[in-house]
């Protein structure tokens, strides 16, 4: 009897460390990024470049650029894409010939691309696109599969290191099933890494991260709630959105990259990030709330183990005198990105 109750006590005993052993060994590491991404959101030229435009970039820390093709939608609730399959009135630089210009042109001098595809939706942005029907949704899949395959073979062909399958579609994201099936598509012709754009109110609501390489943010969240805040105050703010952002990186156990994140050279840069330029007009410009707001970025997510990269929106192949705007080029905040992608080089 008792060497019965001792063979069952070690047989538990064994079975107890086999259990653990094989919970340990399926406990992921966390996340650490060594060689982050130094990122800015190059904006396409109208017209061929001459090559010198980027000869600025690794003087500004920069080590990737993302370039950006569109596609078209017209009405948001359609499913009809259009793209350089189907027109060539485009500007150069968002072109098959122009990114790959681009790409060679920044790669000799240490710059590597990542590819951004992005619908343009007109008098709408990305988030607003949305079928009415079941039918609609298969026949919007099967255009944007095709536009995204499109640039999937040629991310292939030039050896672009990460490309991005969507930007911002905030109601399409939610059919899970769809863009898997769109993910293993692109794997089939693809062999880098994937990412996708979504927008900073979407990205705790997407359930394919796992599929992905990248959790990609676009991270114009709001920091404040008054004009001209304080380092302090700002810092704050990120501090709140770190941690939602960590829910999401630790269930997924992914690298984030912010693909994009930016603010404009106005005194309300940091209360609503992602209001487009045109509509600040009337609102007073201020170099040193938009440097504040690369400063708190810098002393708070930058830091993060598990970022993985950040890109500036946006960098002109030739800075412009436009205000406001929400480029560095030229300001204070060029400076401060500059000491922070330069750090340790």
């Amino acid at each position: 009897m008792k060497k019965t109750l001792l063979l069952g006590i070690l047989i538990l005993l064994v079975l107890a460390v086999w259990t653990y052993q094989n919970q340990a060994a399926e406990v992921k590491k966390p996340v650490k990024i060594l060689d982050k991404q130094k990122g800015v959101c190059w904006v396409g030229s109208p017209k061929p470049l001459e090559g010198w435009e980027l000869d600025s970039l690794g003087s500004f820390g920069i080590t990737h650029i993302s370039q950006t093709p569109f596609g078209w939608q017209a009405d948001p609730n359609l499913p009809d894409i259009k793209w350089e399959k189907h027109t060539d009135r485009m500007w150069w630089g968002e072109s098959l010939i122009g990114l790959e210009y681009t790409t060679e042109e920044a790669r000799q001098k240490g710059v590597e691309s990542v590819l951004k595809p992005h619908l343009w939706v007109r008098g709408e942005w990305p988030g607003a696109i949305e079928m009415t029907s079941e039918q609609g949704w298969a026949d919007w899949f099967e255009q944007y599969s095709e536009f995204i395959l499109y640039y999937a073979q040629y991310a292939e062909s030039h050896q672009i290191p990460i490309l991005c399958i969507g930007t911002e579609l905030e109601l399409t994201s939610g059919r899970e099933n769809e863009w898997r099936t769109l993910i293993d598509e692109v794997r089939t012709v693809f062999s880098g890494e994937l990412t996708y754009a979504a927008n900073f109110t979407e990205y705790e609501k997407v359930k394919f991260w796992d599929a992905l390489d990248y959790i990609g943010i676009q991270a114009y969240f709001p920091l404040a709630e008054k004009i001209n805040p304080d380092l302090q105050s700002l810092k704050n703010g990120w501090k709140k959105k770190i941690k939602e952002i960590e829910k999401v990186q630790k269930k997924f156990n992914k690298p984030v990259i912010f693909t994009e994140i930016g603010y404009c050279n106005t005194v309300d840069a940091a209360i609503a990030p992602w209001i487009w330029p045109n509509e600040r007009k009337a609102v007073a410009l201020s170099e040193d709330v938009q440097a504040l707001c690369y400063q708190a970025f810098f002393e708070t997510a930058w830091e993060k183990d598990w970022l993985a990269g950040a890109y500036f929106w946006k960098w002109y192949p030739q800075p412009r005198d436009r205000n406001p705007d929400f480029t560095p080029q030229d300001k204070k905040a060029q400076e401060v990105m500059r000491s922070f992608y330069t750090a340790g080089l």
